[in-house]
């Protein structure tokens, strides 16, 4: 892009406002392209310089910024001087330009963040350059307000960019410059930013002045970033909150054990506006979370009776906790102290009942303003249920007062939710029922809270529930009905069952008692009667969530007091014995049974009810025991002999229903086979009475395809009934049932299937159930497929999947290119379940692949020509960037590399590129699946190759025509050479630099590679070798030699294991001795080039 003067500038500018603020999205992807060819031009830095100095928009200077920032990010650095000199420019540039945009200001911070980093370990004139940047910050904060702020923006910046991890460079590299910052830096920026904050707070505080705000803001967040390092190099999962401990060094004890620092920041809290506030309660967070292990146990408590100080000001004062910010943080706050700290040594400190009084009476009425933050709601209850959970081991003589306090919290959520209900109806607010994850997580916290003094949470919830129930029953006669009445009760209702489920799974949670379970007994009696009652004014009336809550009721009461693990004395079945006439788990699961047929024959047409029923019972049909017991209900026997759409609707195929709503079938029929299962034995009879459904279900379908072709229809019906015969097919583990299904389904109906996909390969929501169930029948799972020495069958199944796969194949290739959003549901879905399905063929150990040629079968040959004319159509970036694809592609590619070398070996030159570009980029990648299966496909190539060489040099005439496939893959590497020694480089960088999660897998490919490359390792070790300093160099040489010790010239299990062991030395070597700062890291990105 060749540009110059006031035209250049001109132009730059244009770009830039339709890039920013340009609304044709044409125009702004024009835009986009020029620009980056602009970052990849020569003149970029005179470029960028022009934008800064003559820009007349900030726009304009934002551009410069990006651009700086990707050119100091490439791959290959810029010189230390010029990175040297752009870092002094911008330094400058703000410097005398302090009325910047805010977002120019973030941007050019960020590059000296960035160069600063990257250039930590660099050395000019026996100088770390880039490390002076405290004493080049000291010199704005002597200047202006706006100096000040921009110099702690620097500080900001440089700390979060020295805690960021970039995936695509070296992970060691990246924690070897976190550490050395932490070490050297990091206690200095925090130990600034405190005192600046002090000196702050010393002054009058003009709340109206910006200037004093935005400084205050800057400097919070600076201590935040601070506080939130990652210290250790766990990078621990953010989103874990609960688990949260801050690893702070130890040499910053110090800091932590003055009692001004925690004082700071609640003086903080309580001095500035709502909007900054927050920021010094989430540093508070940060405080309360540091690890136990930095003090010693006077210490510890001193710290912790400060925390509790402020607790008790803020919960004394808590007019800041009316901004949903602060209240947040402070709910952050409190769960944090429980998170770090023991309930034996909450209850010690001086002020404890008073605290624990007041935090009590904070969570109650946070509880009963349900509407208000209810995402805080979580971290009140961690406390209360961490706090309950550690009662029995408590071993001080204070009262900890949560007997007295617990019940209370019960309560007020209990009663809080059901007096949620009536403004929710009446107003039309978000129903907190609605969000179904929440009140689960809410509720399995409860369930513990609820246990302590459980004769009071008992009696609250009987006595609610009899109430409700009572109206309940008063509005449904036909004088008093009144919708919006019935609405708002059955709402509490729902909320009731929840609560008594809840605190029924309590059980496995907490120490029981027999007196408990008879209270359970108690709870459990009046859901089951609500259930006879709802079900009797079925189909009339009915109700979702109260559905929804009764189906979790029965799975935690499943849970707690069904199955093998039951004392069969349990006293939970004394009461409802008297009320219900349930005695023992086999009629409770009969009660189970009748309402799991009730809702699948009443519920058709509410997916949630449908899909929640059909899990339970699923969950019911896992246990061997509990299987035995089920198949003698005689429930159970009316579904397995009436699964049809006319007992049960949700079985049908008409239009009022969704098509993804038929994924529920799947589900159950997998529970119905398992039930199946039990007495099947050989019986084919029986399993032809159980298949007459589909049976019928598919000669109608044949009748549809060869009269009157009703598309809708046929297709609707083809879609329930894969998804049907796929649920079967999963639960058919023996080689007795499978072979039943096999001739049921072979030859009648799979020609059906393959109609289907020739007829609807543009339809995705058609075309997966099918693949699906392809896929399905093709697992060998428990060595179901192991037919008779005398069957065909192994051979005819892999002659339908291979039909049907080259069908999809050629059919979905000829879609051309698909949109960006198309390209997964229309194609690389199929693809990747058509994958899935050729790896289970051929390590699935039933099919005898070499007959096919023998005999001059094609199948065989066809399902791997449709293989690589599927995956040349998918780009190497789709291939890693969908996981599912990615793991179905690369283990599939191991299958054929173990034993199908002469396929491989057959393949057109640019096919095997495409294949070992796919293993080179997967050898990197962040799943483990990924990069195993690539390592092995690599390994079981390289192994052919050597084998191949070896055999060359000692080859008697009368074997040169076997070893031709060998040949043209010799060939092929010959002249390319550089992709092998390329995944040499990669191996060794992942050993050496990165966190290597599948040590062995990476090593055994490696040795190979280097026994075929023994000149390109001399040369990559010697340009590892070289690029460290001097003193280094003896003891990275003997790495190198340690790492071959012992190791013969061949690929035999011995001789590989031997190579492994010393890896896992050399590995660990080499971390030691690069680890000393002096080392340069330079060399991990010269072995990748």
């Amino acid at each position: 892009m060749a540009l110059s003067g006031q035209q250049s500038l001109a132009d730059l500018e244009v770009l830039c406002k339709q890039l920013y603020e340009g609304t044709d999205l044409a125009q702004r992807i024009q835009a986009e392209k020029v620009l980056l060819e602009l970052i990849n031009s020569p003149e970029c830095l005179s470029q960028c310089q022009l934008l800064l100095e003559q820009g007349t928009t900030s726009y304009a200077q934002l551009l410069a910024a990006t651009c700086l920032s990707k050119l100091v990010c490439k791959t290959t650095p810029l010189p230390v001087q010029q990175r040297m000199d752009i870092r002094n420019y911008i330094l400058n540039y703000v410097a005398s330009r302090p009325k910047l945009a805010l977002f120019v200001i973030q941007a050019l911070v960020q590059v000296i963040a960035k160069i600063t980093k990257l250039g930590w370990f660099d050395v000019q004139k026996d100088q770390l350059i880039f490390r002076d940047i405290i004493t080049d910050v000291k010199k704005f904060l002597q200047g202006t307000v706006d100096h000040c702020i921009t110099g702690v923006m620097i500080l900001s910046e440089l700390t979060q960019e020295m805690n960021f991890v970039d995936y695509s460079r070296p992970s060691s590299k990246h924690r070897k410059i976190a550490t050395s910052f932490r070490d050297t830096t990091l206690k200095d920026i925090l130990m600034l930013a405190c005192s600046l904050l002090k000196e702050m707070l010393a002054k009058p505080l003009n709340l109206q002045d910006q200037q004093q705000q935005s400084l205050a803001m800057h400097l919070l967040k600076l201590v935040l970033n601070c506080l939130n390092f990652d210290f250790i190099g766990s990078s621990a999962d953010e989103s874990a909150d609960d688990l949260c401990t801050v690893q702070i060094p130890t040499n910053w004890r110090s800091i932590f054990l003055e009692p001004e620092t925690l004082d700071l920041f609640f003086d903080l809290y309580h001095s500035l506006p709502s909007m900054l506030s927050q920021l010094a309660l989430s540093c508070l967070v940060q405080f309360a979370s540091t690890r136990r292990s930095l003090f010693s146990n006077p210490e510890r408590a001193k710290y912790l009776g400060n925390l509790i100080k402020g607790v008790k000001r803020i919960l004394e004062n808590p007019q800041g906790l009316s901004d949903p910010g602060n209240y947040h943080e402070f709910c952050r706050f409190l769960a944090r102290l429980k998170t770090n700290y023991q309930l034996g040594e909450l209850v010690v400190v001086k002020d404890y009942p008073e605290v624990i009084r007041l935090i009590a009476s904070f969570t109650i009425t946070s509880l009963q303003h349900w509407e208000f933050a209810p995402n805080s709601v979580h971290y009140l209850l961690t406390l209360w249920q961490r706090m309950v959970a550690s009662v029995p081991f408590v071993k001080s003589s204070e009262p900890h007062l949560l007997d007295t306090y617990a019940p209370e919290i019960t309560k007020a959520y209990i009663t809080s939710r059901l007096e949620s209900v009536p403004m929710v109806i009446r107003d039309g607010l978000d129903d907190p029922l609605d969000d179904t994850a929440t009140v689960f997580q809410q509720l399995e916290q409860l369930c513990t809270v609820s246990r302590c003094e459980y004769e009071k949470s008992c009696a609250l919830l009987v006595q609610l529930f009899d109430q409700n129930a009572q109206n309940y029953q008063k509005l449904l006669q036909p004088s008093s009905r009144n919708p919006l009445a019935l609405s708002i009760q059955e709402g509490r209702l729902a909320w009731l069952v929840y609560l008594v489920g809840t605190v029924v799974g309590g059980r496995l949670t907490y120490t029981s008692t027999d007196e408990h379970d008879a209270m359970d007994g108690e709870l459990s009696c009046r859901v089951f009667q609500l259930i006879s009652l709802m079900d009797a004014q079925l189909p009339r009336s009915s109700n979702e969530k109260v559905e929804l809550a009764i189906l979790w009721f029965l799975d935690q009461f499943r849970k707690t007091y069904v199955g093998d693990q039951l004392q069969r004395t349990s006293k939970v079945y004394a009461r409802m014995s008297e009320v219900l006439g349930i005695t023992d788990d086999n009629q409770v699961l009969e009660t189970f049974m009748a309402k799991i047929v009730t809702n699948l024959k009443y519920w058709g047409r509410c997916e949630p009810v449908i899909s929640r029923t059909l899990q339970f019972l699923n969950d019911l049909s896992v246990g061997y025991i509990l299987l035995k017991k089920l198949v003698k209900i005689d429930a159970v026997k009316f579904m397995m002999q009436n699964h049809t759409s006319k007992h049960f609707p949700f079985l049908g195929v008409n239009d009022n229903y969704c098509l993804s709503d038929l994924r529920c079938r799947t589900t159950f029929y997998t529970a119905l086979t398992r039930l199946l299962m039990v007495d099947l034995g050989e019986d084919e009879d029986e399993f032809e009475n159980f298949m007459l459904p589909l049976t019928v279900s598919f000669e109608t379908l044949a009748q549809i395809f060869n009269n009157s072709f009703k598309q809708e229809e046929a297709k609707r019906m083809l879609i329930g009934l894969a998804r049907d015969l796929r649920g079967i097919a999963f639960a058919l583990n023996t080689k007795t049932s499978y072979t039943m299904l096999f001739d049921w389904i072979y030859p009648s109906y799979l020609p059906i299937l393959q109609t289907a996909i020739e007829l609807w390969y543009r339809e995705p929501a058609c075309t997966t159930p099918i693949l699906k169930l392809m896929a399905e029948l093709m697992q060998n799972r428990s060595q179901r497929l192991n037919f008779d020495v005398s069957s065909p069958n192994g051979i005819l199944l892999f002659r339908e999947a291979s039909k049907m796969i080259c069908t999809y194949g050629n059919q979905i290739l000829s879609l051309g290119n698909l949109s960006k959003d198309q390209v997964y549901p229309l194609k690389l879905k199929g693809i990747s379940i058509c994958y899935s399905a050729l790896k289970s063929a051929l390590c699935g150990n039933y099919v005898s692949f070499g007959v096919f040629k023998l005999y001059g079968d094609n199948h065989f040959d066809n399902v791997l020509q449709a293989f690589v004319k599927m995956l040349l159509s998918v780009s190497h970036s789709d291939l890693l960037q969908y996981r599912k694809l990615s793991q179905s592609y690369y283990p599939l590619l191991e299958c054929l590399t173990q034993d199908h070398m002469s396929f491989i070996t057959s393949l057109e030159p640019h096919v095997l590129m495409y294949i070992f570009t796919s293993i080179s980029e997967g050898l990197t990648a962040l799943d483990t699946i990924v990069s195993s299966s690539c390592c092995a496909s690599l390994d079981y190539i390289v192994t052919y190759l050597f084998k191949h060489i070896a055999k060359e040099g000692k080859k008697p005439l009368r074997c040169r025509e076997i070893s031709q496939d060998g040949q043209r893959l010799l060939l092929f590497m010959q002249q390319n050479s550089e992709v092998l020694q390329q995944m040499m480089s990669i191996l060794m960088n992942t050993i050496i630099f990165e966190d290597c999660r599948n040590q062995w897998s990476v090593s055994r490919p490696l040795l190979g590679l280097i026994l075929l490359n023994e000149k390109y390792f001399s040369e990559l070790r010697a340009s590892l070798i070289n690029s460290q300093p001097a003193d280094k160099q003896e003891v990275l040489q003997q790495c190198f030699r340690n790492l071959m010790e012992g190791v013969e010239q061949n690929l035999l299990v011995k001789n590989r294991d031997r190579f492994t062991q010393n890896v896992s030395v050399f590995r660990r070597d080499m971390s030691e001795t690069l680890r000393c700062e002096g080392a340069s890291e330079s060399s991990s990105s010269e072995m990748m080039s």
